[in-house]
């Protein structure tokens, strides 16, 4: 069990570093759909990559909402459900520090602000618009996982391609309206570092990243155990 929490916690560090540090240094401008584009790629590539390193060790869920699906599919127990939030989140902070240390330490300027923390200024401000994004792209997101890696399919060594392209194409949709999040451990590191620099709107709106991913993931669930019951 503690390999797969360090792998959880590795695998998710690489990814707020590699996806939350491309869109701090290219920023995420709406003007010119360069950013989005590469901010986009590079978590869905992160994820590809992680899927192909650690997914033998730990499934590579790096991401609360995720492993939240698995466990309502039987995929694991509560037990293990808390263990990998929490490397998950631990994980998420560390590579947020590390980011921290990259940009302090050479002088770099973070184009969004904010380590890449998400926020509600895409949709207004609007919460329930924010919570709407954020289920809606999380369900997507987690369905694909769990037909994926079902043992009912045989999509034998693409299937952390599959994943990682799907991550690719609600960044797309949702980078210009939360940032996208689908990934509460990977809204709180940067929200937590974006307050200790003084801005407090990410921490503020966290909520709706943790809330709205994991009831996408919860109904994902529900509906795929459904879909799939008796096939």
């Amino acid at each position: 069990m503690n390999k797969k929490l360090i792998a959880e916690a590795i695998g998710t560090a690489t990814l707020v570093i590699l996806g939350c540090g491309t869109a701090m240094l290219v920023g995420c401008d709406a003007a010119s759909g360069g950013g989005y584009i590469l901010t986009a790629l590079a978590f869905g590539l992160t994820i590809v990559a992680m899927a192909y390193s650690i997914g033998n060790i730990s499934g590579c869920h790096i991401n609360p909402a995720v492993s939240l699906g698995v466990m309502l599919t039987g995929g694991m127990n509560m037990t293990e459900f808390i263990a990998y939030v929490i490397a998950q989140c631990v994980g998420a902070v560390c590579g947020t520090a590390v980011l921290a240390a990259i940009f302090g330490l050479g002088h770099v300027t973070d184009m969004t602000g904010g380590f890449g923390a998400n926020g509600l200024a895409g949709v207004n401000g609007n919460v329930l618009a924010g919570l709407l994004v954020e289920i809606v792209l999380t369900f997507i997101f987690v369905t694909a996982i769990l037909g994926v890696t079902s043992k009912k399919q045989k999509h034998g060594s693409f299937g952390g391609l599959v994943i990682g392209l799907t991550l690719v194409v609600v960044h797309i949709l949702g980078i210009g309206l939360t940032g996208t999040s689908v990934n509460p451990a990977r809204s709180l590191g940067p929200a937590l570092f974006a307050m200790f620099k003084g801005n407090f709107a990410p921490i503020a709106s966290l909520w709706v990243f943790i809330v709205g991913p994991m009831i996408g993931a919860a109904l994902s669930a529900v509906v795929y155990s459904i879909l799939e019951a008796d096939r």
